[in-house]
């Protein structure tokens, strides 16, 4: 599946937003982008929207502000992940955007670790 210029500049934009956390980048995977730090994959992009990785500890932060789940359809059933998407103030404001990218990645950080045991 090709990327679109518009998918392109928003990814770009993404990155861009979240350089305050570290060097973030992303990759082209499953016909959307992974948000990477360090090797691990915090955010997501699909449709031109970005999700942040959650778990027990951060998922309510976003279910309180009524963001959605990221989700797809896989023959006939749907599965979603523990990714949801980024507030729009985050969208707009890089301190916001610090925040909320330091938190998922703080969520595979310890997904890591938990791997690891």
């Amino acid at each position: 599946m090709a990327t679109t210029k518009k998918e392109k500049e928003f990814v770009s934009y993404v990155v861009e937003l979240m350089q305050s956390v570290g060097p973030v980048y992303s990759k082209g995977m499953f016909g959307g982008h992974g948000i990477f730090l360090e090797g691990l994959m915090f955010g997501l992009v699909a449709d031109n929207v970005l999700y942040l990785k959650t778990d027990k500890q951060t998922e309510e932060d976003f279910i309180s502000k009524q963001l959605e789940q990221f989700s797809y359809a896989k023959k006939d059933k749907i599965f979603k992940m523990n990714y949801y998407q980024a507030p729009e103030e985050a969208m707009e404001d890089a301190d916001e955007m610090n925040r909320w990218a330091s938190t998922a990645y703080a969520v595979a950080i310890r997904a890591t670790k938990k791997k690891k045991k």
